[in-house]
């Protein structure tokens, strides 16, 4: 065989296990303020400062930080994201909580109802949210085609196994579909570390559904 066809058949290969799995990605602790609660933290007609892009489009980091407060103590230096959102909401890990001295529930974002919640502060500017804060569910977001490719449907929980450095097979992994969305795994910074994810790592949806987990 020529040096040149085992290129082209590691090529090949490679492109092949991309199209088998989809990228990882891990979401650390984060803001999402709404209009008012940038004003009472920012100050009246304050605009958000864009960073980056994130991988999703149109969600980008901003360069405001802030920090939360809890019963137990505090974490600084909290990115907000953006755009801004029709009601605020706080995303932690489960380890946050332990630290924080709080009691969020295992939620998708945007899934407020019932939840706890926070005390943001900024500089000399302090804003306790009456509910918002949560651990963001594993999900995996994904665009109309890839959810046609990979046989899945928008609501559907499935089993994901990583190709990390500490390979892992997460169950209830709830899928989401938009023609709003770029495909990919978000995993908080507690299960990224668990299976050792490392930036590039991908991960093959498994056959046969998942029923989530029990909050």
């Amino acid at each position: 065989m020529s040096a040149v066809s085992s290129l082209q058949l590691d090529a090949l290969a490679a492109r092949l296990a991309e199209y088998l799995t989809v990228p990882l990605e891990a979401s650390g602790r984060h803001v999402h303020l709404s209009r008012a609660h940038v004003e009472a933290l920012f100050g009246p007609g304050y605009r958000l400062n864009r960073v980056r892009e994130l991988s999703q489009p149109g969600q980008f980091v901003c360069a405001e930080r802030l920090t939360l407060a809890g019963p137990k103590g505090e974490i600084p230096n909290v990115v907000v994201l953006g755009p801004e959102r029709k009601e605020s909401q706080v995303e932690i890990s489960l380890t946050d909580a332990v630290a924080l001295g709080v009691h969020p529930p295992v939620r998708l974002s945007g899934d407020l109802d019932g939840t706890p919640g926070i005390t943001l502060r900024h500089g000399d500017r302090t804003l306790t949210l009456d509910r918002g804060l949560l651990v963001a569910r594993r999900h995996i977001h994904m665009t109309p085609a890839d959810a046609r490719r990979f046989g899945v449907e928008n609501g559907q929980a499935v089993r994901l196994r990583t190709f990390t450095s500490r390979a892992v097979i997460f169950t209830g992994v709830d899928v989401r579909v938009s023609d709003q969305f770029a495909t990919a795994v978000h995993l908080d910074y507690d299960e990224a570390n668990a299976c050792g994810f490392q930036k590039g790592d991908r991960a093959m949806i498994l056959p046969g559904s998942s029923s989530p987990p029990q909050e």
